[in-house]
């Protein structure tokens, strides 16, 4: 389905807070580009959106904030699906494909709290809230002690139930709250040697429809290299790994000079193992990297802890 070069190139985006900021940024790229044809958005409601009680890993299926923008895609009503990549299943979608990745905000977690500066001064049996089962078990294979309660909804949500349930802390990404104005309330960017983030955390990713070379073309020129290198290794290793974005896995890429690491964690759902391991190459083979390393990982035993986590 070619693009109609006249009418507005439509992005397709969720309507959250952070996913309009994300869709913002990527217009103000385009618009430049493609100008005198405008860009505008188009607001899809996710299963993820739908429901906003139950935890993520209880949904059920790949994709709850993903599936209905690639849908929209493919039924035409928009050109191009901005995600937050660390959302995006890893499997492709037939008649879909993955083309640019604009440069990379913050990747780390963080400690949000309005009692504690520091997570290593958290008390015995402190309450932290997380939605993320990959936060969970690395927070709890460091600090088994700590109480982990189940949080769910957009930033300003989370930030208004850290007060209304009295919580001793909360672990958030931090691009979104430096991207939404919050950056104010992290109190530690937990230290990635034992809180590895998600997979693309931090990464904006651009689809669009494989036919529709046109759009493609114009998603190439904002795509930052050196992100998509990352992000691409990162991909790899947890589509060889066999998961999609609720599995417990964390992976963080350092790029110098034309070396890519990829340090990556694959975690018991309960928090008590994990497996970490680290691979390097050329920057310009990224996708040999991540599936190197999965296969490293699964030798030292990544499977079973797949196989045994929890729902």
């Amino acid at each position: 389905m070619p693009a109609d070069r006249t009418s507005p190139l439509r992005l397709g985006t969720r309507s959250s807070p952070l996913a309009l900021w994300q869709a913002n940024m990527v217009a103000d790229l385009l618009r430049p580009i493609l100008a005198p044809r405008d860009v505008e958005l188009v607001l899809i409601e996710t299963q993820g959106d739908q429901d906003q009680t139950r935890p993520l890993a209880q949904l059920g299926g790949l994709g709850v904030f993903t599936k209905s923008i690639q849908d929209a895609l493919l039924d035409g009503r928009a050109d191009v699906a901005v995600h937050s990549l660390k959302d995006l299943p890893t499997q492709p979608v037939p008649g879909l494909r993955l083309v640019a990745t604009p440069p990379r905000g913050p990747v780390g977690d963080v400690l949000v709290s309005t009692r504690f500066n520091h997570f290593d001064s958290l008390p015995i049996g402190a309450r932290i809230a997380t939605g993320s089962t990959r936060r969970r078990s690395q927070i709890l294979l460091r600090r088994p002690d700590l109480q982990m309660v189940e949080m769910r909804g957009n930033i300003a949500t989370r930030l208004r139930k850290l007060h209304e349930q009295e919580l001793d802390g909360m672990v958030l990404a931090e691009a979104g709250l430096v991207r939404l104005g919050y950056g104010d309330q992290i109190r530690e960017v937990l230290d990635p040697v034992w809180m590895l983030p998600a997979v693309g955390q931090g990464a904006v990713g651009l689809e669009c429809r494989s036919d529709d070379l046109d759009t493609q073309h114009w998603l190439e020129a904002v795509n930052d290299p050196k992100t998509w290198a990352c992000i691409t290794a990162e991909r790899a290793l947890l589509y060889a790994l066999g998961g999609g974005c609720q599995i417990p896995v964390g992976a963080l890429t350092t790029l110098r000079n034309e070396t890519l690491t990829l340090r990556a964690a694959v975690l018991a759902g309960d928090g008590q193992r994990g497996i970490v391991d680290t691979h390097q190459g050329n920057w310009m083979h990224p996708a040999d990297i991540g599936h190197e390393l999965a296969a490293r990982l699964f030798a030292a035993g990544a499977r079973e802890l797949l196989e045994s986590r929890t729902p």
